[in-house]
């Protein structure tokens, strides 16, 4: 697996007043590059590659939705380098409704865990003060391995992710900064 998948913490950042697109970058714990995208504007079909770096010479990971504008769209997760399928990623259409949720698959479309929005309560609140930061966890058997944690800018949206909880590496890096990724771009519609 490529090094850029070898952090604990990363730093998703979205800005968003760009001409050409969103322009995604993501960060290590030591603020470094360690992948980058421009998403085009106007896409019916999301399709969001993953670079080594701003040249976006070297794609290392590339998400892709299964169909056309669903609202339970399913996002395939490859691996550019080495062809591999990781995974997907499916959002709860009617449950995000009031709550956030996303399914999460192995790379033969068995769900194998879950991404939760943290609280109902603070969920039904941010579906109309939109200024409150959303956090999500992941959640994979009982345990709880990862979390992401937004924070509040209305020109930069910033995501936390964290993975010191799964030093095992349970939940595939690249499956996890896909979602952090999706997180960003399609909850991100909503406000």
């Amino acid at each position: 697996m490529t090094q850029a998948f070898n952090h604990t913490n990363y730093v998703i950042r979205k800005k968003v007043l760009s001409i050409l697109g969103a322009k995604i970058h993501i960060y290590d714990s030591a603020e470094n590059l360690v992948l980058y995208s421009q998403m085009k504007a106007f896409k019916l079909k999301e399709d969001i590659s993953l670079y080594a770096d701003e040249d976006m010479n070297k794609e290392l990971l590339r998400i892709q939705a299964r169909s056309i504008i669903d609202f339970s769209a399913t996002y395939d997760i490859n691996d550019s380098v080495t062809g591999e399928h990781v995974g997907a990623l499916r959002r709860k259409g009617l449950k995000s409704i009031l709550k956030d949720e996303w399914v999460i698959l192995d790379n033969h479309d068995t769900e194998i865990g879950t991404i939760k929005e943290d609280s109902t309560l603070m969920a039904l609140l941010r579906r109309v003060i939109n200024i409150i930061p959303q956090s999500f966890n992941v959640i994979l058997g009982d345990q709880t391995l990862t979390t992401y944690k937004q924070n509040f800018n209305p020109f930069v949206s910033k995501i936390n992710v964290d993975f010191s909880s799964d030093p095992n590496m349970r939940f595939d890096r690249r499956l996890g900064l896909a979602a952090g990724i999706l997180l960003c771009v399609i909850e991100g519609k909503q406000d």
